[in-house]
């Protein structure tokens, strides 16, 4: 293996962790506004990372340089197209999650408590916003 296929290789990967880290905060985070940002910041350096290594497996040449402009293209237009996202969000007043949303859904009538052994859950970890286990 060559040192330019190490860097390939790597690149990939990274891309990838990117790709997956972006895809898991669209999944898991609470609102518009934080879920543009792990899209714009998360999938932009994934996708960047994933096309520099196609732009070094393919050498030198058009397609490299087709890559490179993709990836200057990319830099511009995904953050920008976030921020548009998130303006016109914040222009039809929806409003961004805060802690006190997170401390208002607590348990509803019929839950059981912190502590309850009868729900499964006898540290009341899930309950009280902790870790699911």
């Amino acid at each position: 293996m060559t040192v330019t296929e190490a860097v390939v290789i790597a690149l990939l990967f990274g891309g990838l962790f990117f790709a997956f880290v972006a895809a898991v905060g669209l999944l898991r985070l609470p609102d518009l506004y934080t879920r543009a940002h792990s899209a714009s910041k998360s999938d932009t350096l994934g996708a960047v990372l994933t096309l520099g290594a196609a732009a070094l497996a393919l050498d030198t040449g058009v397609d490299t340089l087709k890559l490179a402009f993709l990836i200057v293209f990319m830099f511009i237009t995904n953050p920008t197209a976030a921020h548009a996202i998130a303006r016109a969000a914040a222009d039809q007043g929806i409003e961004p999650w805060t802690a006190d949303d997170a401390e208002s859904d607590g348990p509803a009538d019929g839950d059981p408590v912190d502590g309850d052994p009868a729900d499964g859950d006898p540290d009341g970890a899930v309950a009280d916003g902790g870790d699911r286990r």
